[in-house]
């Protein structure tokens, strides 16, 4: 016989939630409570905490696609994508994607996460194996989640891992995943290396390039794409347009036959509204801005590295950044908020990535450069995030 569960007592309609305060009081004792702070429509402070790296969120040619869209498409899509939601602007879009990156085909989502979600799920099963970089976006760790798959999650940034774990898989189908460059520290995943060990082990690579499209590769076409990884037939890549494009939505790039089964699969996509006309508008003319300035990803790695070079001058333990994101280490969770707090009523805002956001358990400030930074912001920002570091930044192991 089944030995008795725990004894299970009535309780009243005002209890049910009650342990939901004994899980906020455990997080505040942590230094891990979180809250919104609305900002704005404009501000005076020095902002290096969105992901706005071209700066073309409110550039006028961007924002005002997506004002004269709206006029004419309307505020929504009215629906899925396979019902009412899919316009005209959606099929430019992903015919211009596509052509942009050297790929034979894209397929639009409502956002990058559905659009990590819907590539995970669709193209691997219960008859797959995945093997994820053990740092991978939370909206892929979701998608193995829900995949059904055997999955193995090995060391951050190590082949010869993926290698032993694709080698030991018990499914005959398997895929790699991985992002391009990581979002906490902004560090870039070995690509070339990876591509190599899926083909040598069978396997399908999907590169999650959110942080490397529009700032890595020729023109900002991608770290995929600077990997020499692009139009592969065995390589797919997914994108985010709420970054560099400073517009909304995501995207899934690769071989003609893998974007006919998430249009057909992918329950993120199937199932879900589609992106709003405005802002497949804005991320349209984002990408012919980046056509037409191409120095813009330059600009934006210049920031960046001088932003790292002089934290790092200054004694902060800061990582290499690969792209837009630098971070800088902090003692400890509260030390982190504290920080990032002491920065913001001096003008110059930051990110604070706290467990469980950080995958290795320790607390940051992240920094995001973008390509409109003059060389007196990037000075001003040093100056004040030094200046207000806690002691033990310095020496933080």
């Amino acid at each position: 016989m089944n030995a008795p569960g725990p004894a299970i007592h009535a309780t009243q309609p005002d209890q049910v939630f009650d342990w939901l305060d004994t899980e906020a009081a455990n997080r505040a004792e942590a230094g891990l409570t979180r809250r919104l702070r609305p900002r704005g429509a404009t501000s005076d402070e020095l902002d290096l905490a969105g992901n706005d790296y071209l700066g073309l969120a409110r550039d006028k040619r961007v924002a005002g696609a997506a004002a004269a869209a709206t006029l004419r498409w309307g505020a929504g899509s009215t629906g899925s994508r396979l019902v009412t939601g899919s316009t005209e602007l959606h099929s430019e879009l992903e015919h211009e994607l596509a052509r942009f990156c050297g790929v034979q085909a894209a397929l639009v989502f409502s956002s990058g996460f559905t659009a990590n979600l819907g590539a995970v799920t669709a193209l691997s099963g219960g008859e797959s194996a995945i093997v994820t970089d053990k740092y991978i976006h939370a909206s892929l760790i979701e998608g193995c989640r829900l995949s059904r798959a055997d999955v193995a999650a090995v060391a951050h940034g190590d082949p010869s891992a993926v290698a032993h774990a694709l080698a030991t898989r018990r499914k005959a189908r398997a895929l790699v995943v991985t992002d391009s460059v990581f979002s906490v520290d902004g560090d870039l995943a070995p690509l070339g290396e990876l591509s190599g060990v899926c083909r040598e082990h069978g396997a399908a690579l999907l590169v999650d390039d959110a942080h490397g499209f529009g700032v890595l590769g020729e023109g900002g076409r991608g770290a995929v794409h600077e990997a020499g990884l692009a139009g592969q037939p065995d390589v797919v890549t997914t994108v985010t347009l709420s970054k560099a494009f400073g517009a909304q939505g995501g995207a899934v790039l690769g071989p003609r036959r893998v974007i006919k089964h998430l249009v057909e699969t992918a329950r993120s996509f199937i199932f879900d509204t589609g992106l709003a006309p405005g802002s497949a508008a804005a991320a349209l003319a984002a990408l012919g801005v980046l056509r037409a300035e191409p120095d813009l990803p330059d600009k934006v790695l210049t920031a960046a590295n001088g932003l790292a070079a002089g934290l790092r001058e200054a004694g902060l333990r800061v990582s290499a950044p690969a792209g837009a994101v630098v971070s800088v280490r902090a003692p400890g969770a509260e030390d982190a908020k504290r920080w990032a707090e002491a920065c913001a009523e001096q003008g110059i805002r930051v990110g604070c990535f706290r467990p469980p956001s950080v995958p290795d358990g320790v607390s940051r400030l992240r920094l995001t450069a973008r390509a409109d930074l003059a060389e007196s912001d990037v000075d001003r920002a040093v100056k004040v995030i030094a200046e207000l570091a806690p002691p033990r930044a310095r020496s933080t192991p």
